[in-house]
């Protein structure tokens, strides 16, 4: 699961990393380590990806048909599994960020409530 880099941050929700994952392939196959520097990256580096989550997701997501795997050639010249969005990973990836969306408007409602009520 990705990590908030800060001490005591605590982890994000679940699912998270998932959702992550498909948004990180919209813009082509990717292998695993591509796939971390694109969500550390587009966090500024709050969000850290652990192999040790990662590669489970990634298997997770695979067994739900949502992504699809291939070896080929990484820009090392070395052989490394790829992974693409599936044409159901897109339509979860729609779905999943719907609900995100929605979630995050009624967090910040909660804590944008006065609390002197």
């Amino acid at each position: 699961m990705p990590r908030r880099s800060q001490p005591g941050s605590g982890d994000m929700l679940q699912g998270a990393l998932d959702m992550l994952i498909l948004r990180s392939l919209v813009i082509g196959p990717a292998h695993g380590h591509t796939i971390a520097h694109t969500i550390e990256h587009g966090s500024d580096r709050v969000l850290q990806v652990e192999h040790g989550s990662l590669y489970p997701a990634l298997h997770r997501l695979e067994d739900r048909e949502l992504v699809a795997s291939f070896w080929g050639t990484s820009e090392n010249n070395r052989k490394a599994k790829y992974y693409r969005l599936t044409p159901a990973g897109r339509k979860m990836l729609a779905a999943e960020t719907s609900r995100w969306q929605q979630l995050v408007r009624a967090i910040s409602q909660v804590m944008a409530t006065d609390s002197t009520d």
